[in-house]
């Protein structure tokens, strides 16, 4: 084994660990963006499920995407990983693994984004663990491990479609099936805005995300070789850069006041978006993917809310429409040169024609539809043999903390107020 290996995996390895501390930026935006009620919840179940998700993952998920012997949905070989290292590859097989087990976690983050507030906890249980068996690992299998969608030259380098679309049909199957939280929606079909409880938890997180989502893009690259991931972290911070500033000035224009949530939410759209196409495109097309994807997620959410579906994380625009918008843009904007250095063919603006646009049209149809109606068909099963995915009324209003769990996630807070409440009865 050469520097050269040693080298890569010690890279990867940072990276992987940049990924997996991208889960602290999920707990917090998560948590900040919903009510102090279900605070410790929502905290507490983040870090069971990807727990349960790393063990999913080595039990069969690593076999599921990068196994042998595959047929069209999964591979079939690799189950309860043993990490031997075989020295064929560019790096550590462990570190690989270890590295692609946190993109799976994320999938799970996002996927559970659409059960906030509302779900039953042993509901996410069983959930989490389909999930990471049978729906992730297919789409990652045709897409990454040498699937059919692979075969077709795809462009997905870390991950608008694998891990981010997935995620989100995910949780747009629970966000229908468990309908709207109580009080979002008014008869006359008009929303409230059920507003999240802490907004230095929510902007905190989006730093958290953002630093990470080097590890992310720039990790994918899994090699020092030209120090081409420097080139990507480079089209990633751009293109989050621009989201940001292009949803604060969409909501400036539209609303009349530059509205923080949109901002935030503009950056992580942009860094959705340019999740495909961070190894395929210019520094200036990853300006452009992040402008557009700024400007997506104001009026995406708009969209949902205007709906009546209830997405308290905005997961099905941030990680939805912008990883719809970051597949595609690669069939605009990917250059010969780059593609030929990764896969797949040129894009549109540079003479290839629709030949790759169409091929990443197909792979967002075809993998947003098995995830949703996956994730529907398992949560449609689930409601009728768990008497429902849904808390009470009387639970959903006192809090999952208390309701679920027994105690508060701000106890000073709840236990102080029941005092006076009890002192001047």
């Amino acid at each position: 084994m050469d520097e050269i290996f040693y080298l890569n995996s010690v890279w990867t390895m940072i990276a992987a660990i940049l990924v997996i501390f991208m889960i602290g930026g999920f707990i917090l935006l998560e948590a900040g963006s919903t009510r102090m009620k279900n605070a410790g919840h929502i905290t507490g179940k983040t870090i069971f499920t990807v727990g349960l998700t790393f063990l999913v993952f080595w039990a069969v998920g690593y076999g599921f995407i990068f196994g042998g012997n595959a047929n069209f949905f999964v591979g079939m070989t690799d189950f309860f990983y043993s990490g031997t290292e075989s020295g064929e590859s560019g790096l550590s097989d462990t570190v690989f693994f270890v590295f692609q087990s946190a993109f799976a976690a994320i999938a799970v983050c996002i996927a559970l984004g659409g059960f906030a507030e509302r779900a039953k906890f042993p509901v996410y249980v069983v959930f989490t663990i389909l999930f990471s068996a049978v729906i992730y690992p297919v789409v990652a299998h045709w897409i990454w491990g040498g699937g059919w969608l692979a075969g077709h030259e795809k462009q997905d380098f870390a991950g608008s479609t694998v891990v981010h679309l997935t995620g989100a049909m995910a949780a747009l199957a629970a966000t229908i099936l468990l309908k709207p939280r109580i009080g979002k929606f008014n008869k006359d079909g008009s929303s409230n805005n059920i507003a999240g409880h802490n907004q230095v938890y929510t902007s905190l997180a989006v730093l958290i995300l953002w630093v990470g989502w080097f590890g992310f893009n720039a990790g994918s690259t899994t090699s020092v070789d030209g120090a081409f991931f420097g080139f990507v972290a480079l089209n990633t911070n751009l293109a989050a850069a621009m989201g940001a500033v292009a949803a604060l000035a969409i909501s400036w224009v539209v609303l009349g006041k530059s509205d923080i949530v949109t901002t935030l939410n503009g950056a992580l759209a942009g860094l959705v978006a340019i999740t495909a196409s961070c190894a395929f495109v210019e520094p200036w097309a990853a300006v452009i993917i992040g402008l557009v994807a700024g400007l997506l997620v104001f009026f995406s959410v708009k969209f949902f809310d205007k709906m009546k579906i209830d997405d308290p994380i905005f997961a099905l625009s941030v990680h939805g429409a912008a990883g719809i918008w970051g597949t595609l843009s690669t069939g605009f904007f990917a250059t010969p040169e780059l593609a030929e250095q990764v896969t797949g063919q040129a894009g549109l603006f540079y003479g290839g024609g629709f030949s790759q646009l169409g091929v990443q049209a197909l792979g967002v149809v075809t993998s947003g539809l098995y995830a949703f109606v996956a994730s529907f068909v398992i949560l449609f099963v689930m409601k009728k043999v768990m008497n429902g995915l849904r808390v009470s009324e009387e639970e959903e209003v006192m809090g999952l903390d208390m309701s679920e769990h027994g105690s508060y996630g701000y106890p000073e807070e709840f236990m102080s107020s029941e005092k006076q409440t009890k002192l001047t009865s």
